[in-house]
Formats: C-alpha cells, sequence, structure tokens
C-alpha cells in the first residue's frame, strides 16, 4: 500500500510592515518558476492582493519586461492573466465562486501546468482536487500597520 503524505515546509514565517512585505515579495519572486501554484489563506484586507502586486510586479522586473499598468484583486472577473514571455500568471479569486463547476469553467486544471498560478481564498479548489506541490501564503492582520506572514511549501512524500 502506498500512503502519501505533503508536508507543508515553512520558508518565512515573521511580522511585517508593508515596506517588508514587499521585500519578501520580491525574494519570493526569485523563487517561482512556471508550473507553481501560489495559494492565499487570509481574511479580507489581509493583503493578499497587495503581496500579488508586488510579486506579479518582480517576476517582470526579472524578466526585463515592462510592468503592468494596474494590477487589481480578480473579484469580479474570478481571474486576471499577465502576460510574460512564454507563459502567463494567473490570478485567481475564489472568494465568489458559488459552486464547484464554475472551476471547471476557468480551465485552472489545464492552465496550471503552463503557468503561474496565484489564487485567493483556495478552499473550493482544494476540496475539488488534490494539489500535490504548492506554496501556500498565510496572511495574518496584527493591527493596521502590521502583518505576520508565513510562506510554506508542500512536498509530496511516499512512504
Amino acid at each position: 500500500m502506498i500512503l502519501c503524505i505533503y508536508i507543508l515546509k515553512i520558508l518565512i514565517k515573521e511580522n511585517t510592515n508593508i515596506t517588508k512585505l514587499k521585500d519578501i515579495a520580491e525574494r519570493f519572486a526569485g523563487k517561482i518558476r512556471k508550473g507553481n501554484v501560489v495559494l492565499f489563506e487570509g481574511e479580507l484586507g489581509a493583503g493578499k492582493t497587495t503581496f500579488t502586486r508586488f510579486l506579479i510586479n518582480s517576476i517582470f522586473e526579472k524578466e526585463f519586461l515592462k510592468k503592468p499598468y494596474s494590477i487589481k484583486s480578480p473579484s469580479f472577473p474570478i481571474m486576471i492573466s499577465y502576460q510574460l514571455k512564454n507563459f502567463q500568471i494567473l490570478h485567481y479569486d475564489f472568494y465568489r465562486l458559488e459552486n464547484i463547476n464554475e472551476l471547471a469553467e476557468l480551465n485552472i486544471f489545464e492552465n496550471i501546468k503552463n503557468n503561474i498560478s496565484i489564487i485567493e481564498w483556495p478552499k473550493k479548489l482544494i476540496k475539488y482536487k488534490d494539489i500535490e506541490n504548492y506554496y501556500l501564503i498565510k496572511i495574518k492582520i496584527l493591527n493596521p500597520f502590521m502583518r505576520a506572514i508565513e510562506i510554506s511549501n508542500s512536498n509530496k512524500k511516499i512512504f
């Protein structure tokens, strides 16, 4: 019998202000690659989209591309894409999804392998499909100026 266990390896765990949050996003941009999935957890207003904005801008800088004019929360369109040279960054927000069938309509499962996928409010996705390799970023409001951030990476282990 093969048993699969997913272990989250904590990469970063610290309290941060907005300036330091940008620095963390810039460092994280150096780790992310095509095919990576980044899941965000945190209450409304915690900074998920702010971190994403810093991250996307950093990726564009590293690729020597002109940064997007505007990086907004995809709450209403559910997905916004940003074109790099050979693939896209797909920024999803599942807060308003009402049923699982909407995930299939977005072609998310086909798009994950060939792009970078950033997903806010991912619980509906995780319930529907087991994602083996991903980054999980948790942001918690400490006060109006400080956040606690934890970045973990999943590792698939087979015993």
